[in-house]
């Protein structure tokens, strides 16, 4: 497990670069929900935003993990 990447001789923790990524996938699938009107289904929009981003953040933990 590699808690450390190395970008051109910074470097930078591992769970910064996963965030980043959790946070452009959640940005996409929000801009989704918008498009197709699926928020009308949510009782808490920020809650579950929240949770779809931790969701997302642990995935993306786990393919690294995987795939690595």
């Amino acid at each position: 497990m590699r808690y450390v990447v190395d970008i051109y001789g910074v470097l930078v923790p591992a769970l910064l670069l996963w965030v980043i990524v959790a946070y452009v996938l959640s940005a996409l699938l929000r801009r989704l929900m918008q498009r197709f009107n699926l928020y009308r289904l949510v009782w808490h929009r920020p809650l579950f935003d929240f949770s779809i981003f931790v969701c997302l953040l642990g995935g993306v933990v786990y393919l690294s993990e995987y795939l690595s």
